[in-house]
């Protein structure tokens, strides 16, 4: 009688307990995560998702109108001013905020012993609330009282009505922006710190000055962080609300002396629709462009990354 002996399955391997019992530690401490994902994110869009294509007022069940509230969008006009004044804000904050983030980085870099104190200070304002930021910058921009008008009235310069002039609104919100880019001044602190310095002896030898070892040497090997600030900084500047609403929307008095529209970002005009007047399910379709734009403009910058970003160890 002939006996076949079994061969094991090439590329399978039975786990050991000890693997089968680490794989299930493993799946418990992930747990709380995976719940909280279902539970508050994807559970969440994907009703935001069904919510678009309906009619819904929070107070009837919702009625099912297909593609309606994406129509809608594409004509409102309050939609394409609010984007509008989201794509304009964005493309003022975050060239500005990695500009003057990067030159207090290289000044810190030269402070030396005192670093550590300057650092803390940078970053103490990103902990203050977003509420008491809007409060406090409605303050500071007054055009009677303001801090800052008083400041350029002091040299001879009349201050502008930044908090009721359409036309400065917008230049006041992003100067108001500017308090919190303490988070991007340490990251490209601590990129600067991981440039090799025997890169700068080289490039020294070689005859480079200042700006061609900041250009050839500085840049090159910091552009991770200032990839990675672009992308956060611009999903960040796209979903602006708090401290705009806080000075514009929240106060009474400032909403009585001012045209809103330009004020009204794209998440506080979703916001309106929601929540002032109800309208989820165009709220809903309104997020849900909100999210298609930032990933469109984040792949875009991923895929342009690929010919500006040099990441250390990689061939070129």
């Amino acid at each position: 009688m002939a006996t076949t002996v079994s061969t094991p399955v090439p590329g399978r391997r039975r786990r050991t307990p000890l693997a089968r019992r680490e794989a299930r530690w493993a799946y418990l401490f992930l747990a709380p995560w995976i719940v909280g994902f279902l539970v508050f994110q994807a559970g969440p869009m994907i009703a935001s998702a069904w919510l678009s294509l309906t009619e819904y007022d929070v107070l009837n069940p919702p009625r099912y109108t297909g593609l309606d509230n994406y129509r809608e969008l594409m004509t409102d006009p309050q939609v394409a001013r609010s984007l509008g004044n989201t794509v304009y804000y964005t493309a003022l904050h975050v060239p500005l905020v990695m500009v003057i983030s990067l030159g207090l980085a290289l000044l810190l870099k030269r402070v030396g012993r005192l670093q550590g104190f300057f650092r803390t200070v940078f970053y103490l304002p990103v902990m203050t609330p977003a509420v008491a930021v809007g409060i406090l910058f409605l303050l500071l921009l007054n055009t009677q009282d303001g801090l800052i008008n008083r400041g350029l009235a002091l040299v001879g310069v009349e201050g502008p009505s930044w908090t009721t002039d359409p036309s400065w609104v917008m230049p006041g919100i992003v100067l108001m922006s500017l308090w919190s880019l303490g988070s991007t001044v340490i990251i490209y602190l601590a990129a600067l710190q991981n440039v090799p310095r025997d890169l700068y002896e080289a490039a020294s030898i070689d005859g480079a000055g200042g700006w061609a070892r900041f250009r050839h040497v500085t840049l090159p090997m910091i552009s991770g962080a200032l990839f990675f600030t672009l992308i956060v900084n611009t999903i960040a500047s796209l979903q602006m609300f708090t401290e705009v609403y806080t000075m514009y929307f929240g106060n009474r008095e400032t909403q009585n002396t001012f045209n809103s529209d330009a004020a009204t970002f794209y998440v506080i005009h979703l916001f309106q629709e929601a929540f002032q007047f109800l309208h989820m399910g165009f709220a809903s379709a309104m997020a849900w462009l909100l999210f298609v734009i930032i990933m469109v403009i984040t792949l875009v910058q991923v895929k342009l990354s690929n010919r500006f970003v040099y990441y250390e160890g990689e061939d070129q």
